[in-house]
Order: C-alpha cells, then sequence, then structure tokens
C-alpha cells in the first residue's frame, strides 16, 4: 500500500511555476529520497504534503488520508525535521521532548516514559537535563527528530536533515533512519543534496528539475541511465601518457595527474581490448581502476545544464 500518493501536483508563485504536474507513489516503510538542485521545488513538495502550504492542482493522500479532506488525519499521522533545528535553545533536551508531548496531547506519564526511551534511543540520555545552547550539531539534529518521533508519526519527512553535520554525524543519522525503517515500519521521504546519502539510505530515488520529476527508480537502475562508466589508467611517465592517450577515441588525459579516462561500459571484454592495445603498443600503465556511473554522473547530466 502506498504511504504516500501524489498525481498532478502543481504549484505557482505568481509567474513562477516550481511544481509542474508531478506524480508519485511511495511504498510504506521505505525509504523515498528526491533529489534536486537549488530551486527545483523539494521543499515545496515537502511543505505541500506536510499540509504546511495549498498545492494549485493535483490529488495527494498521505497514510490513507486525503490532503485536503482530511487534513488534520494527515497531521496526526505524519512528522516533520526542516532543514533549520527547530528546538528551543533555552530549554533542555527532556523539557524539549516534554513540550513536544504536550503539544500531542500525552498524558503525563506517558509523554515522560516516551521522552526518557527517544532520549536512550538518540544516545542522549546523558545530556538530557542539559540546555541545548550547548549542544554539537550534530546532537541539535539528532534530538530534533526525536522531537519529530514523540507523536509516533507513520511517515517523516526529512528535509536536508544531514545538512551543516560533519562526516561522523551525518553516518549516525543514516543509522537512526535505518532503524526507523527497519524497526518500526516508518516511512521516510528525504530531501537531500548530497548524492551518496541518497545511495546509501534510499529504497527508490527520483529527481526533480525545473518542476518535473525527471527519471525515478532504484540507485542501480538510475546509474545505469546515464553513461558514466570509465576505465581509468595511471601512468608515472608523461611520454608513456601521451602515447597511450593516442590510442584510444574519446579518452580525457590530465596530463598533471598523469592519468587517462576511457569511456567504456566496463565489461570484462572492454577491459581486455584495453589491456591488449596498451600491451600491443608496449605502453606500461602503473594502475587501472574501473569506475562505474554513480548517483553525481546522474545528477549532473539529468539537471541543469547538463539537461539542457
Amino acid at each position: 500500500m502506498a504511504a504516500i500518493s501524489a498525481v498532478g501536483l502543481t504549484k505557482s508563485y505568481g509567474d513562477k511555476a516550481v511544481l509542474r504536474g508531478i506524480d508519485l507513489s511511495i511504498p510504506a516503510g521505505t525509504v523515498f529520497a528526491l533529489l534536486g538542485p537549488n530551486g527545483a521545488g523539494k521543499t515545496t513538495t515537502v511543505e505541500i504534503l506536510s499540509t504546511l502550504i495549498p498545492a494549485d492542482a493535483g490529488s495527494v493522500q498521505v497514510a490513507g488520508h486525503d490532503l485536503v479532506r482530511e487534513a488534520d488525519g494527515v497531521r496526526r499521522a505524519i512528522g516533520v525535521t526542516g532543514q533549520f533545528s527547530a528546538v528551543d535553545n533555552l530549554l533542555t533536551a527532556e523539557e524539549n521532548l516534554m513540550l513536544m508531548a504536550d503539544l500531542n496531547h500525552l498524558r503525563r506519564r506517558e509523554g515522560r516514559r516516551r521522552a526518557e526511551e527517544l532520549l536512550r534511543r538518540f544516545d542522549l540520555t546523558d545530556a538530557a537535563r542539559k540546555p541545548v545552547v550547548t549542544f554539537s550539531g550534530g546532537m541539535r539534529r539528532k534530538l530534533d527528530l526525536a522531537m519529530t518521533l514523540v507523536g509516533d508519526p507513520k511517515v517523516i519527512f526529512l528535509d536536508e536533515p544531514t545538512t551543516g553535520l560533519d562526516p561522523r554525524s551525518r553516518r549516525t543519522m543514516w543509522e537512526i533512519i535505518r532503524g526507523l525503517v527497519a524497526d518500526h515500519g516508518v516511512t521516510i521521504f528525504l530531501t537531500t543534496q548530497y548524492l551518496e546519502e541518497a545511495d546509501q539510505l534510499a529504497d527508490r530515488i527520483a529527481v526533480l528539475d525545473g518542476g518535473r520529476i525527471v527519471a525515478e527508480g532504484t540507485a542501480e537502475e538510475l546509474k545505469r541511465i546515464v553513461p558514466g562508466g570509465r576505465i581509468r589508467l595511471q601512468f608515472t611517465d608523461a611520454g608513456q601518457l601521451d602515447t597511450a592517450a593516442a590510442l584510444f577515441d574519446y579518452a580525457t588525459a590530465d596530463a598533471e595527474a598523469l592519468r587517462l579516462d576511457i569511456p567504456g561500459d566496463n565489461s570484462v571484454i572492454t577491459v581486455k581490448a584495453v589491456l591488449d592495445t596498451l600491451d600491443n603498443a608496449s605502453v606500461r600503465a602503473e594502475s587501472l581502476v574501473v569506475e562505474t556511473a554513480d548517483l553525481d554522473d546522474v545528477f549532473l547530466q539529468l539537471t541543469g545544464e547538463g539537461a539542457r
């Protein structure tokens, strides 16, 4: 069953069309990532699906509730973590969570139990009674997500949740997100500009550009639709590099790095043909690396100037 479904979703601000009729179908208990350059409409999509702003046209259901007719039902079923932290710096972590419990109309004892559980889950128990103003960026984002979970949502919208975090904190957040899906069956709608993040977390990825979904699929499916594979040869001698570069059409040489990139499909036959060509010309490479297309290649080719 789809946790989120949208048909023909559109939104404009004056003469500027932000969304131009996008369709989405996101199964329950999965992670869905929406990629796109700045201004593509990612945050607008989240704001519409989470009832913060109305769409101009289109039909949407979230957690089985119609977005327009049953907006209160949608709000009860979702949690939202935006780009900017929503925690109160003057309160402690525990007080922030208890405030969210009150807003979700939980009884005092249940709210306290829920806060203690979330502090344990997010490894914040030792910092429970410290003011949030003393927290690091990673701790603040963990608390922000914990506050989203106080109401036990079925669907969580994470709008660029790891922006500004160091690599260690980002990977901690990834583990937490994986756990929410694996252990609790939560559906995650993730927007991000970190392509590795989408690659690591998402069951399916959509690429948004110019207000339209220009591609959708698993990470591996998306990587197969763009030509990004290459065979990378490293040399220790500039003469050997120049000789090798002359052997292959469309090869790209980096004279400073003494590196040669040869476009290819990365099959065994192609790699063997490259090696045979080098051997026949008595050219010696120091190393050979086979690289497949990655989400960077997909992103660059399908969005902005690459798409045009």
